[in-house]
């Protein structure tokens, strides 16, 4: 299993210098299969450039699956350029608790006066499954799924192959059950012993004072996380919009010392837009 990341921002694409090493785009997520078999995890602004990509390299059939669809997580998918090829055939899944159907989330995307091209006029071919909780198989690989605590609901996921395992949890709130959400104790059971944990690090305790019940994690609970669940690698992900590079750095600092510490062997790093993990 190849994971590459296309966007790791929270709620708002961002540029500027001071963004350069993780870059601005919002949640995408690439996976490629032993099989090479290509599984997209949501539709952020860092699908466009993913788009671009499977271009070049002529590939037309993708698995595509949303966490939820708040605005930040969808909002690429009008400018992916292989739905405007008709070779191209994308399987949607989604869970029901993701607020609406695949379908009109995404015409939401393309609606007047919004955006030029209707949803109605794309020319590749859509096939729509829902997922109903619990597990499945996709593409070969083992999926299971997790009800996230975030408001309008969504889900996470964990992903097996070939023994080697990939969990994801972006906009999920550790320390506020939301409506639909699980207790922290339900999430290290989830996370238990995976080769790689990428989980929402949005706020610093500061800020959480004023952002509590929003739906993301102080970064630190987030490696709370990682060390109960005893994941081999930690990835910090959905950077705030206005969170520098150099203090994303500061956060893996703090994190690294707190692993030392406590004298555990977790690999702890900032997700960044083309970092790419091989399990």
């Amino acid at each position: 299993m190849i994971i590459r990341f296309w966007g790791s921002r929270g709620s708002i694409p961002v540029s500027g210098k001071e963004y350069i090493k993780y870059g601005g785009d919002t949640t995408c997520v690439e996976l490629r299969t032993k099989n090479d078999d290509i599984i997209i995890l949501d539709a952020g602004s860092g699908i466009r450039r993913l788009g671009i990509q499977l271009l070049k390299e002529q590939r037309f059939h993708y698995y595509q699956i949303f966490t939820h669809s708040h605005w930040d997580h969808i909002l690429g998918f009008p400018f992916f350029k292989p739905i405007y090829f008709k070779k191209t055939l994308i399987e949607f899944y989604s869970c029901p608790s993701t607020q609406v159907s695949i379908r009109k989330m995404l015409r939401k995307t393309m609606s007047f006066p919004h955006f030029p091209v209707r949803f109605e006029d794309i020319v590749a071919s859509f096939r729509y499954h829902q997922i109903n909780g619990g597990k499945l198989k996709l593409a070969g690989l083992d999926v299971t799924t997790i009800p996230l605590s975030h408001p309008n609901r969504g889900f996470g996921y964990k992903f097996v192959e070939n023994g080697k395992s990939f969990v994801f949890l972006t906009d999920n709130e550790l320390t506020y059950c939301h409506r639909g959400g699980l207790k922290f104790e339900d999430y290290v059971r989830f996370c238990k012993g995976v080769d790689l944990l990428v989980h929402d690090a949005e706020y610093t305790d500061l800020e959480y004072q004023y952002t509590r019940t929003w739906g993301h994690s102080v970064y630190t609970d987030a490696l709370k996380l990682a060390l109960q669940a005893g994941v081999k690698q930690f990835g910090l992900f959905h950077h705030n919009q206005e969170r520098t590079c150099d203090a994303v750095d500061g956060m893996v600092r703090r994190c690294r010392k707190i692993i030392r510490d406590q004298k555990s062997a977790l690999k702890c790093f900032a997700v960044a837009t083309g970092t790419t993990v091989k399990l």
